[in-house]
């Protein structure tokens, strides 16, 4: 790709996932902020017919702004990988890998990243019973944004009322209280530590409705936990072998000190909405929302 010549950034969105409207929240961002970096951006609502579209544009790379599965889960980054197109974020096996939360928390324990116990389950059991003691969390395996997630309390005299959407099989996690705290890491270096700062539970709403939470930028936290979820979240993404942006999710009881601090998640498709995570860190350590969908850009590659 000639540096003179704008690169043809095929944008795509969407998709038919949980998490679509997030996702063409994503993507709009996206191709705006990369317009403004001087690219050529075509947008794609990814249906069906995506490799049909992508062969009709012939972009010179992939931004993949999808959330969820099919976009996040290694199969549209198998799918690039075939057509050979240079793509954004992390490549199969990392996304396949960071998309199972109980995989994922087995690849953290094997190498020394503390988390706390869980389990999967059917979802018609956990409905029947306890089938951990309470307070747990129970959410799918294989979803984000915490779509589907159920705070089970301490004194609950009942198991949870699951919805009917929810999968056959869900991940029941036990519930730390605490604060939860975030950290992006960009290519080689975490970027900051976020406090998020809800009324009540971290949900989809507080997640992505304006308002619904608050961000706290650096996290006022002692230095250690700071500094161990700078480490943490940077050994995550290594160890799970991603590539481009990825987003570690922490709790932490501060009750326990460092002891108290634990990893839920990596999620290495982050969003990229304006009440986004990742974007406002990459702005208080000096790269502007262009800047940093124009590094994306410059970050892709086959292979991943």
């Amino acid at each position: 790709m000639s540096s003179r010549t704008p690169p043809k950034v095929a944008v795509i969105m969407g998709g038919p996932s949980a998490e679509r409207e997030v996702s063409l929240s994503t993507g709009r961002e996206c191709a705006a902020a990369l317009r403004e970096a001087e690219c050529n951006v075509i947008e794609v609502d990814a249906g069906r017919d995506l490799s049909e579209r992508l062969a009709e544009i012939s972009p010179d790379v992939v931004f993949n702004a999808l959330h969820g599965r099919w976009g996040e889960d290694g199969c549209v980054q198998g799918m690039l990988e075939w057509l050979q197109i240079p793509y954004t974020h992390s490549g199969v096996l990392a996304s396949a890998l960071a998309m199972d939360k109980q995989k994922t928390k087995a690849a953290y324990v094997a190498a020394g990243l503390p988390v706390v116990d869980s389990i999967i389950a059917p979802a018609k059991e956990v409905k029947r019973r306890h089938v951990m003691e309470p307070p747990y969390v129970v959410k799918p395996n294989n979803e984000g944004s915490s779509v589907g997630v159920y705070l089970v309390r301490e004194a609950a005299n009942t198991p949870p009322q699951l919805s009917d959407d929810m999968p056959e099989q869900v991940m029941v996690e036990q519930y730390v209280a605490g604060r939860e705290l975030t950290t992006s890491v960009m290519g080689d270096r975490a970027l900051t530590v976020t406090d998020i700062i809800t009324e009540g539970w971290y949900d989809y709403h507080a997640k992505y409705a304006e308002g619904g939470s608050r961000h706290e930028v650096p996290a006022q936290v002692p230095q250690e936990i700071f500094d161990a979820c700078m480490d943490y979240a940077m050994r995550a993404h290594n160890i799970l072998g991603c590539r481009g942006l990825s987003r570690t999710d922490f709790r932490w009881d501060e009750s326990k000190g460092l002891e108290g601090l634990v990893l839920l998640e990596t999620n290495t498709q982050p969003g990229m909405t304006p009440t986004s995570l990742s974007p406002e860190q990459a702005q208080k350590v000096g790269i502007s929302f262009p800047e940093l969908c124009r590094w994306l850009v410059e970050d892709a590659s086959c292979n991943r």
